[in-house]
């Protein structure tokens, strides 16, 4: 066989095998994933179970657990972060550093002896103050603190502020800040606020005569997780909210549309699902 022949048998042959084996993967790569949807309403109580779910598997969390500190700061939300990471139940009425209830009727928590916020090192409980658990923070180490407003186009929270030493903020932002810790934000969509968060900030320091005890406002920023981050974090499926509130127990709900793959969909709605019925903080 003449050196050109060859040549030719050597071109067919990899013209035969291209069309055999390279372009059908090439044509199937092309192809565009297909992306289903779904939605699903949660209540106040099942928003924040599934914040702690969330919060429980996020990657700096789960260093922090593992390698070093994690401070869990009493508050509402923070009771489902604080029961998901430890695995045990935390009483709701001990779990609270203020609180925002109706002005006349409603349903009132128990007076109960207040517990203590919840120190980790390594993963193990320690019993140790908060003021003195925030000086042992390093670079990496978590600390997760709840908040009162929530400004999500700028990735704001904002926390009342009575005490005039501001609180769990003022005594733990310094060493945050410093130490180059993370802070996480659980926050419910619930918290969202009209407005700009920034200059309602500004707006509740005037110096303006209260009639009734306004507080003042701390300003955040960190780590800030929804539902919309829990569900990401959890499924890998992307959501967002169209619209929120309800009545027969849907007061301050959130109605999200999930996205993805419909594996991911898939998770989303079995996760929801598994959380759906959650009472009420106060029952």
């Amino acid at each position: 066989m003449t050196k050109h022949n060859l040549k030719g048998c050597f071109v067919a042959f990899v013209a035969v095998m291209t069309i055999q084996f390279v372009l059908p993967g090439l044509l199937t790569a092309a192809e565009p994933v297909k992306i289903v949807q779904a939605q699903a309403i949660l209540t106040v109580s099942e928003s924040k179970r599934l914040i702690g779910q969330g919060v429980k598997e996020m990657p700096i969390v789960k260093n922090a657990l593992a390698n070093g500190m994690v401070i869990i700061g009493k508050g509402t939300t923070n009771a489902y972060v604080a029961e998901e990471i430890t695995g045990k139940k935390i009483e709701r009425a001990a779990f609270v550093r203020g609180r925002i209830q109706p002005t006349k009727g409603g349903k009132k928590l128990p007076d109960v002896k207040a517990a203590p916020d919840v120190i980790l090192e390594r993963g193990k409980v320690l019993d140790l103050p908060l003021a003195e658990a925030v000086k042992k923070l390093k670079p990496g180490d978590v600390v997760i603190k709840g908040g009162n407003a929530l400004d999500y186009k700028n990735k704001l929270v904002g926390v009342n502020i009575g005490a005039p030493d501001a609180g769990t903020a003022g005594a733990t932002m310094p060493y945050v800040v410093a130490r180059k810790a993370y802070l996480v934000i659980p926050i419910g969509l619930e918290k969202l606020v009209a407005g700009d968060l920034v200059d309602l900030t500004l707006r509740m320091r005037e110096p303006i005569e209260s009639l009734n005890g306004l507080q003042s406002m701390f300003l955040l920023t960190g780590e800030i997780v929804t539902e919309l981050e829990a569900i990401h974090v959890l499924t890998g499926a992307t959501a967002f909210q169209c619209s929120a509130g309800g009545i027969g127990g849907a007061e301050g709900s959130v109605w999200l549309v999930f996205r993805g793959t419909r594996e991911q969909v898939t998770k989303a709605l079995k996760l929801v699902q598994s959380i759906q019925g959650e009472p009420p903080y106060v029952e």
